[in-house]
């Protein structure tokens, strides 16, 4: 039987913009949702458009002084504080209403599975990862993540597993819930000594009751296809099991990928749509099938985000885009007209997917891997030192 999946979409979702020539660009939401389109991965799909988020449930995770401020910065740009009118963080007109509208897409998705109307859901524009209780961070301003794990918490879910494969430490979401043992947070990221913001250390692993259920895998610039899905593979899936999430959340950011302007991984296109899939699977054996699934980081804006997050959303809907498919004609004229870079022509990058079982190695990643495992394991239960577990 094929799962019920959700799309939740809708254009409003473009006024989250930042301005200017700032990396976090609108136009890479609307170009997948046009690419999806265009290679009939949305046929008969009809989005869920998504209301904003009320106060009070944006309040599960951020301060009431922070939504203030929020919500007044457009008329006092210079003088809000919390992270905001910062270059990483403009004020923009609407801003309140657009971040809650992100939000409201997250619970949206979050609710269609809690009330039993689909199995697994999508929300490309979610993902803000790094906003924090009193402040913007990041490119976030509200998170959409965390307001819909607090949200899942009360509606009938107590083991959820939040799996961020971003280029960058899914930070914010690992302090809402960094003593809340009902919550896993995996973050796999670039090493923090190379990359911003500085966290996701495998020594931080929680606190009190919740020691453990935060889980960092750092991984050396120039991490590619293969050694990422062996280091993955090395991590999550036994953490997972162990933990047996009742649905699974994960922040699906294509900043990891080669040709990435604000990092330094080594993933292709190939690589991503590997990562959906294994997601996926994941979930149908350790989450019951449920499945939440955000967007986040990408600034590839015209030749990788839409291809990356057109096959999330096939994988999530099980229509699986091959990757030798053909960019529409009508997709690549329109965004060419936009850009004067070379676009692809497929739906790969021509790379060959495959990678290693982890063990104990001497190169970057296996360390990488044995320290997480080290800090982590054992207090699941786990071997760090046998690849079985």
């Amino acid at each position: 039987m094929t799962p019920r999946a959700a799309v939740v979409w809708t254009p409003e979702f473009l006024r989250y913009d930042l301005g200017g020539e700032h990396p976090l660009d609108p136009v890479r939401l609307d170009l997948t949702m046009r690419l999806a389109t265009g290679l009939g991965v949305l046929e008969g799909v009809e989005p869920l458009v998504p209301e904003q988020a009320p106060d009070e449930e944006i309040q599960r995770v951020h301060v009431p002084p922070y939504l203030a401020a929020v919500k007044s910065a457009p008329d006092a740009p210079f003088e809000v504080g919390h992270g905001l009118g910062t270059e990483d963080n403009p004020v923009f007109f609407g801003m309140h209403e657009a971040s809650a509208l992100v939000c409201g897409g997250s619970l949206l998705a979050a609710r269609e599975i809690a009330e039993g109307r689909a199995d697994r859901a999508v929300n490309i524009a979610g993902g803000l990862h790094h906003a924090m209780a009193d402040h913007a961070s990041g490119f976030c301003v509200y998170n959409d993540c965390a307001v819909a794990i607090s949200w899942l918490l009360d509606h009938g879910f107590d083991r959820i597993a939040y799996i961020d494969v971003d280029v960058h430490h899914g930070d914010g979401v690992q302090a809402a819930f960094y003593s809340d043992p009902r919550v896993l947070t995996i973050s796999l990221h670039q090493h923090p000594m190379t990359l911003w913001p500085g966290t996701g250390w495998p020594g931080e692993y929680g606190e009190g009751k919740g020691a453990g259920y935060a889980v960092n895998l750092p991984l050396p610039p120039g991490t590619a296809d293969g050694a990422w899905l062996r280091a993955f593979h090395a991590v999550v899936p036994s953490l997972i099991t162990a933990f047996r999430p009742q649905i699974l959340v994960t922040q699906c950011g294509v900043d990891t990928h080669v040709e990435d302007p604000l990092a330094n991984l080594g993933l292709s296109v190939d690589g991503h749509r590997a990562i959906y899939r294994e997601l996926r699977q994941l979930a149908e054996h350790a989450a019951g099938g449920k499945w939440l699934a955000l967007g986040g980081g990408g600034y590839g804006l015209f030749r990788v985000v839409p291809r990356s997050w057109t096959h999330l959303v096939s994988t999530v809907l099980d229509r699986d885009v091959e990757p030798h498919r053909p960019l529409p004609a009508g997709w690549v004229a329109h965004a060419a007209a936009l850009t004067g870079q070379r676009l692809p022509t497929e739906m790969t990058d021509g790379r060959e997917i495959g990678y290693e079982p982890w063990t104990e190695g001497s190169d970057r990643v296996d360390t990488a891997v044995l320290e997480t495992r080290r800090a982590v394991f054992p207090l699941h239960g786990l071997d760090p030192d046998d690849p079985r577990d």
